[in-house]
């Protein structure tokens, strides 16, 4: 039997780092439809900054992370998915990950497959998950594409790059510093771009021969909007997936006819795994493309849950690379 009591991360109000507390609270029983998993690894994520800082509003008070991967417990009235016992991950909540324990509806989480570590899949599920929905949903990427992605040598980009040079797309990336573009170049990368010391759109222009790219993958947000949208081919498509710099503003419609009758969207990952299906389906994607060895996921950093105000800061001073961890 478990302990009646466990560690979990705890906030009352949004704001800063600060507002992080360490608790001591009772293990949740699952109810109707619901597992407990007695987490492994816990998946840390841009989303988690966006929740915390009041962007994505949650009721307080509340836990925080949607990720982890560990093994089955409990399991509530009328659990057919997964039996005591199942190792099992998931990526879309509700918040509390950041805990020893949590319940989720077995719905939202997918059977890990035992060649699949816990560590892996709790630094790939969400962010992998993402790449698959953005380069084989959002925009279908072929042979010979040509695509821009920003923060490349952040946990998506990693993935995403990997994942679109393995359909025969040209890849070129945005980073940060020499080391993360050394990074991003070993991960699928086959040109890289120093944001801050070059102008992305006319190197994309020259890396392209002048004509642009298909899509350009965003999530940095308001600091790149110009580029992505000046990098774009004719009909090309500007998807804007996160706000690592600040949401983008407003934008006329009359800026895309300019660039070329340009496309954009703004996907969440919840939308493209909303049934259990959807999700199974995508999580296989991501599972058999790391299995073939395709695409590697990078664990960049680890923190001890009690050091998740140091994991935040990290993350959002853009000092990691790859995927973060916290250690329940």
């Amino acid at each position: 039997m478990p302990d009646a009591t466990m560690r979990a991360v705890r906030l009352d109000r949004a704001g800063g780092p600060e507002v992080l507390e360490i608790a001591t609270v009772p293990v949740p029983e699952p109810g109707p439809g619901q597992v407990r998993i007695r987490h492994h690894a816990i998946g840390l994520n841009f989303i988690d900054i966006y929740q915390r800082d009041g962007l994505y509003p949650l009721t307080y008070p509340t836990g925080l992370g949607l990720e982890a991967a560990g093994v089955v417990e409990a399991v509530g009235e009328g659990v057919t998915r997964f039996a005591v016992g199942d190792r099992i991950a998931y990526a879309n909540g509700p918040p509390g990950a950041y805990a020893e324990a949590h319940v989720v509806h077995q719905d939202r989480a997918v059977r890990l497959p035992g060649d699949i570590a816990f560590e892996t899949a709790a630094a790939a599920m969400l962010k992998g998950m993402t790449a698959e929905y953005l380069v084989q949903r959002v925009f279908h990427v072929k042979q010979g594409d040509a695509i821009l992605v920003h923060a490349a040598a952040g946990g998506v980009g990693l993935i995403l790059c990997q994942w679109a040079q393995s359909l025969g797309a040209t890849v070129i990336g945005t980073v940060g510093s020499e080391a993360k573009a050394e990074l991003a170049r070993s991960h699928g990368c086959d040109h890289v771009i120093l944001y801050d010391r070059e102008d992305v759109a006319a190197q994309v222009r020259e890396i392209t021969a002048g004509e642009g790219v298909a899509v350009a993958y965003d999530s940095v947000g308001a600091a790149t909007l110009e580029a992505s949208l000046s990098s774009l081919h004719r009909r090309g498509m500007f998807v804007t997936y996160g706000n690592a710099s600040g949401p983008v503003p407003p934008l006329e419609p009359l800026r895309l006819s300019r660039g070329g009758s340009l496309f954009m969207t703004r996907p969440t990952l919840f939308d493209y795994v909303a049934t259990p299906e959807e999700l199974d389906a995508s999580a296989q994607a991501l599972f058999a493309v790391i299995r073939s060895g395709q695409v590697k996921i990078e664990i960049g950093q680890t923190f001890a849950l009690d050091q998740v105000r140091q994991a935040h800061e990290a993350l959002a001073g853009r000092k990691t690379v790859g995927s973060t961890l916290l250690a329940p």
